[in-house]
């Protein structure tokens, strides 16, 4: 936060000159071609940078550490943070650094009278503060962006949740006004990587946002919620499609904007290795028949067997095809990849009249969340990292892949937008029918991974058929939040849905409620800190950690008495 932006600088480096100048009785200012003078500065260059990083980082943390929260996936190798919530301060400045650069978007957008770029860095603007609410409650708002050394903002102080949540709201509300104009004035082809310059796309997106945004505080403010969705339906502006889904395509060409793991810029594969399905929604997806599942995991490597006429208890080496490899334990991940591409099967058999030891004998095997050993599930023999875990499903394959196709970093989806709806509707606000959006959230999700054509049969599933519930809205919008599993928190923080449990290695047996303050904050905003600290609320699992703890309740979910 005490660091001036590469703006702040460059306005400083002109004034120096421009001093320099005046002493020396010149009268022409030579400009300096490597610093952007801000007064001709083009807001469509600017677009870019904040659109692509803010969307890298949702996904990161939906398919990163919040995926291992909500029990997407679990990871086998540095695996605490990811499955047992052992969190560090983390810091936000990236967030920040973001804003700042969206803010000179806005202004330069104001200053040429660009409506549609003042919509864009308005609902970004909404975006990147939810993001940072969201996460770690209290924060530097009205403030945030005004510093610089010649102020007394470098410290800012922190706005409540609530007074960021309303101001996110009225952000976005001023930029669906713009967006309803439908003036791209002064957009030039390319610079937006959402929706190349569309208005009305934009204003989906800005409305979509307020659906959630209005979701999110329904336990808190339920009037405010209760008027602001039905008057977004009522509007009809909102996702409700899949092709409309605000989404970035990665460009693929280094490591930095390629999707996370991808195995081309890695000598061994050990990120995406080490990233596993969690047993609970593996479990969920078998069990309904869910059609996203092959699209998502891949089958485990060596399947077991179980054989009564074993004269051992256990195979000490892999099948090939129903024949023993004698002296071979396990294949390398690149070695089995060829071999099951070519068609050969691996099993590893027991004997469940002498083997005691309960394993997983199904094609598809998910982690069981939180576990002390992770690597050695399911009775793998090679536990560690130097090769996979053959008894486990790894993710599918397209998910080593560096860019397009299904790898994108989604910001919000019209099946997020649908079960939002079917979630206000049920409650029994004026919002349509619960049933219809209820199986647009499925029918939309299962577009968005390429396996529509069996919606009919999977939505009619025991299981998956409309009961009417909130927990079974809630259920389906959790699977269908995959790579976006922020959404999934924010509704278990606000409903205890899904009901999730810590595993064994936790150090609560709870799941977590926000982030903590980076050391940053701490330590050069102390007294600022300190006071959006006392509004935390302390409970039995912050016993550790004090207030500026993960388990901590901030605003959004004080007196609700959720999730626990």
């Amino acid at each position: 936060m005490k660091r001036l932006t590469l703006f702040s600088k460059a306005v400083f480096v002109l004034a120096m000159v421009v001093l320099s100048s005046c002493d020396d009785k010149l009268t022409e200012l030579n400009e300096n071609p490597n610093v952007v003078d801000p007064a001709s500065a083009n807001p469509n260059m600017l677009m870019p940078t904040v659109m692509s990083q803010a969307a890298k980082n949702y996904l990161d943390l939906g398919y990163g550490d919040i995926a291992g929260v909500v029990q997407h996936t679990q990871k086998d190798g540095w695996f605490s943070a990811h499955n047992s919530y052992d969190w560090s301060p983390r810091d936000w400045s990236s967030y920040y650094d973001l804003l700042r650069n969206n803010d000179f978007l806005y202004k330069r957008a104001v200053a040429l009278d660009y409506k549609f770029h003042q919509g864009v860095a308005l609902t970004m603007r909404a975006f990147l503060f939810g993001n940072i609410t969201d996460m770690w409650g209290d924060a530097p708002y009205t403030d945030a962006l005004k510093g610089d050394v010649s102020n007394d903002y470098v410290t800012p102080k922190y706005d409540s949740q609530e007074v960021i949540y309303k101001g996110i709201i009225e952000d976005l509300k001023a930029a669906s006004t713009l967006f309803a104009a439908g003036d791209a004035t002064g957009y030039r082809t390319g610079y937006d990587v959402y929706y190349n310059g569309d208005p009305a796309k934009w204003q989906k997106f800005a409305n979509s946002l307020l659906l959630r945004y209005y979701m999110r505080l329904s336990g808190k403010l339920p009037d405010v919620a209760k008027a602001g969705i039905e008057s977004i339906y009522s509007s009809g502006v909102y996702l409700k499609s899949a092709s409309e889904d605000a989404v970035m395509d990665y460009i693929g060409s280094k490591q930095d904007d390629s999707w996370p793991g991808a195995v081309q810029w890695e000598s061994d594969p050990s990120e995406y290795r080490r990233r596993k399905p969690a047993k609970l929604l593996m479990d969920k997806l078998l069990t309904n028949g869910d059609p996203r599942l092959k699209v998502w995991f891949a089958p485990v490597y060596v399947q077991w067997v179980a054989d009564p006429t074993l004269a051992t208890p256990v195979d000490q080496f892999i099948r090939k095809n129903g024949v023993i490899q004698t002296g071979t334990v396990s294949l390398t991940d690149a070695q089995f990849l060829t071999e099951t591409k070519a068609g050969n099967k691996f099993t590893r058999h027991f004997n469940p009249n002498t083997f005691t030891v309960a394993v997983d004998t199904r094609e598809y095997v998910g982690v069981p969340a939180g576990l002390i050993d992770p690597s050695s599930y399911n009775y793998n023999p090679t536990p560690g990292q130097v090769v996979q875990n053959q008894h486990v499903s790894q993710l599918a394959e397209v998910f080593r892949g560096s860019k397009g196709g299904l790898l994108k970093a989604r910001l919000i989806s019209a099946a997020e937008v649908s079960f939002i709806l079917a979630e206000a509707a049920q409650k029994g606000w004026a919002a349509g029918d619960a049933k219809t959006h209820y199986e647009a959230g499925i029918k939309n999700s299962l577009e968005t991974w390429g396996v529509a054509d069996q919606f009919a049969t999977y939505s009619q599933k025991e299981g998956v058929k409309f009961n009417n519930t909130q927990a079974q809205i809630l259920e389906q919008k959790w699977i269908a939040s995959w790579t976006a599993a922020t959404e999934a928190w924010m509704d278990y923080r606000r409903t205890g849905l899904p009901t999730f449990q810590a595993g064994p290695a936790s150090p609560e047996n709870a799941l977590p409620l926000r982030f903590i303050y980076g050391d940053n904050e701490t330590n050069y905003n102390n007294a600022n800190s300190i006071s959006a600290l006392s509004r935390l609320e302390e409970n039995t699992h912050t016993k550790i950690r004090g207030k500026n703890s993960q388990w901590a309740k901030p605003w959004i979910v004080q007196g609700t008495g959720k999730p626990w």
